[in-house]
């Protein structure tokens, strides 16, 4: 079973950004309260940076299977964990 920890915390924000919450929240914006829209920005930033993460990875693995198999060297499960602790 999982705990859930909640926090609370305190933003100031002034002028335009302000401004700018308050136009996306109430009864003409698309989220009903500031922690609503808070959680969704925090949830979309998650995502972007494991798309990016899952790009990278992708655009490495992508690198490595065009490589030809000439440059491809045999390597034995011992010398690939040495490699990869350095």
């Amino acid at each position: 079973m999982s705990r859930t920890t909640t926090t609370t915390m305190t933003v100031r924000l002034s002028g335009a950004l302000s401004e700018f919450v308050a136009a996306n929240v109430g009864e003409h914006g698309d989220y009903e309260n500031v922690s609503e829209y808070v959680r969704d920005l925090i949830r979309r930033d998650k995502a972007r940076k494991e798309q990016d993460a899952f790009e990278r990875l992708r655009a490495e693995l992508a690198h490595a299977f065009s490589a030809p198999e000439s440059s491809y060297q045999p390597l034995t499960a011992a010398e690939v964990i040495a490699r990869n602790k350095g």
